[in-house]
């Protein structure tokens, strides 16, 4: 076992941020080490992801709204700094390592200024805005994917490969075999729009599944999470196309919806795109327009090149071309198990091992980081 140190964990907002910090947070604390968290008042309401881990409320601004929202912001950030001073004190962190997103920015920033080592992981395609801002401080970068978009030149000798943490039992779902699909029996498919649920796939989803083959149809069994505003519309839609669908806002067993799914219909956010390719399931994947640096888009681009996803635009996401593109997959078995395979393949199911390693080197360099390091033309090429 490794010297017992001490790191903070910076993250907050989101899902997308808080459960790979809480994949590393786990993995640290079985090397031995002692692991704080810090975070905003959202990101410690995620229950059960950080059960045990000492935790810490800083105060973050986000930037925008104008002149009085940067005055305003900015004053958060440095009262967040200040206070993450204080605690650095305290508990004499060997690195921090932040998870993108502005609850992470000011321990980032105490960080510099305190002089301890620093990592950032980023878990999308496009490096976030907050990640960009510290980039060029930071020790080293930890990336999910092999291309990502707005990382400059300079930032490549630093930047490593290692994935997106999942949890576990979704890492489990490796070893376990594909669903058997026989040819008259059930087709699951299971639609997600990620934390908060997706009004365009419960708009969508019923009515391109009502336009499959009656022979086809009948043979559809549905999980549904719908945004609470929706699901009585949702539930409805089913029930008059005679589709048996379990509708609610929340699943409460993910990992077992995905270990049961023969085809996923979802958003492309990072959490997602990791557990797709964790657990090795095909997917038609809709990107949400909206999303910051159209990340999602760039999230999709590898598990779609690689074969084991449909992109979408929401724009071009219609009833009519669902049932298509469900017809391509669906129809052809030995087609869905080879997609699935394909999906599988370009997962990385030692992100939280690599991560925990590339933190470990930090403060101690002759430590073997045992993730990719990422070339100038974003090849990987093992450090």
């Amino acid at each position: 076992m490794s010297q017992s140190r001490s790191y903070v964990l910076a993250a907050g907002g989101t899902g997308g941020h808080m459960v790979p910090a809480a994949a590393l947070a786990a993995e640290l604390a079985e090397r031995g080490h002692h692991v704080a968290l810090v975070s905003d008042d959202r990101g410690v309401r995620f229950p059960g992801l950080f059960d045990g881990v000492e935790t810490h409320v800083l105060p973050a601004g986000r930037l925008g709204g104008g002149p009085l929202g940067y005055i305003r912001a900015a004053g958060k950030i440095m009262a967040g700094r200040s206070m993450a001073l204080r605690l650095y004190k305290e508990i004499q962190p060997s690195a921090v390592i932040g998870f993108g997103g502005y609850p992470a920015l000011p321990s980032l920033l105490a960080a510099f200024r305190a002089g301890v080592p620093t990592i950032i992981h980023e878990q999308n395609a496009v490096l976030g805005r907050v990640n960009r801002f510290v980039a060029g401080r930071v020790d080293a970068i930890a990336t999910s994917y092999e291309q990502v978009d707005r990382m400059k030149p300079g930032w490549q000798a630093k930047a490593h490969l290692v994935g997106n943490p999942v949890r576990e039992a979704v890492l489990n779902l490796r070893n376990r075999p594909y669903p058997l699909l026989e040819e008259d029996g059930i087709f699951r498919v299971l639609v997600t729009g990620g934390s908060q649920g997706a009004t365009v796939l419960s708009q969508v989803v019923p009515d391109g599944l009502a336009l499959l083959p009656v022979h086809f149809r009948r043979r559809l069994q549905v999980t549904h999470q719908a945004r609470v505003e929706d699901i009585e519309t949702v539930r409805a839609k089913y029930q008059a196309h005679g589709i048996p669908a379990d509708v609610s806002t929340y699943i409460t067993d993910m990992p077992e919806a995905l270990a049961w799914a023969h085809i996923v219909i979802a958003r492309a956010g990072a959490s997602t795109i990791a557990e797709l390719t964790a657990a090795g399931r095909p997917a038609i994947l809709v990107p949400l327009p909206s999303a910051t640096d159209d990340h999602q888009t760039a999230n999709a681009r590898e598990i779609t090149a690689a074969g084991g996803a449909r992109t979408i635009s929401q724009k071009g996401f219609t009833a009519a071309e669902l049932a298509k593109q469900i017809q391509k997959l669906g129809l052809d078995t030995v087609g869905l198990e080879n997609a699935a395979a394909r999906a599988r393949s370009v997962g990385r199911p030692n992100a939280t091992r690599d991560l925990a390693d590339l933190v470990e080197s930090i403060d101690a360099p002759e430590a073997p980081i045992k993730g990719q390091r990422i070339s100038m033309q974003g090849r990987p090429a093992f450090a």
